[in-house]
């Protein structure tokens, strides 16, 4: 009972601390889920970005989902998922019953403005800690590099396209890549052994 109670406060935190969306969330995830209670690692907490981010609804209950899973199954998912919207529940309940005044507050107008900046800040830092701990080879610098320069294209004339598309690229180029090397891996192997079963006929003779 004090897991799954312990699953739920941590993520009730994260939905209720936590401004910007489901990237915004990742550094304060990790920082509880890695760091402070190391329910994960630095590797899994990547794989499971991927997951939630190709995988359909907003990602920051997909996460809270795979997480509550990883850590006590069905009722850890269960209890991870209602932690995290919850706080959002809420708050936009609360809001929606003076939607009007509030946005009209120049105070408040003020203080999403500066949330903004610090959203962008904690997904800019994010990203760059993605890339600086991710295996680095060939297969993943290319890819990255191939990603970035086609977003700052489609920034810089406009174009929208809608993120499923890099998804679904990337894991495309990951399931014929993997094939390949998967594919020579087993060619060598077989050669290898070819030349064992010579070498152990030459022996006996």
């Amino acid at each position: 009972m004090k897991v799954i109670f312990d699953i739920f406060w941590v993520f009730f935190k994260l939905g209720l601390f936590t401004f910007g969306g489901g990237y915004a969330m990742i550094p304060h995830l990790k920082e509880q889920v890695i760091e402070k209670k190391k329910w994960l690692d630095e590797e899994e907490v990547v794989s499971m970005l991927a997951v939630a981010e190709s995988t359909p609804g907003p990602i920051a209950i997909n996460m809270a989902t795979y997480v509550g899973y990883k850590r006590k199954g069905f009722w850890g998912s269960l209890v991870a998922t209602i932690g995290v919207v919850l706080p959002s529940f809420i708050i936009i309940f609360l809001i929606s019953l003076f939607f009007d005044s509030v946005l009209e507050n120049k105070y408040v107008q003020y203080a999403f403005t500066g949330i903004k900046c610090g959203v962008a800040f904690l997904i800019f830092k994010t990203g760059v800690e993605m890339i600086v701990k991710m295996k680095k080879n060939i297969f993943n610098i290319v890819l990255l590099c191939v990603g970035g320069v086609t977003l700052i294209v489609l920034e810089i004339f406009a174009i929208n396209v809608s993120s499923i598309f890099f998804i679904l690229f990337g894991a495309v180029v990951g399931i014929i890549v993997h094939a390949i090397v998967s594919h020579k891996k087993n060619k060598d192997k077989q050669v290898r052994e070819e030349i064992e079963e010579q070498n152990k006929e030459e022996v006996q003779k």
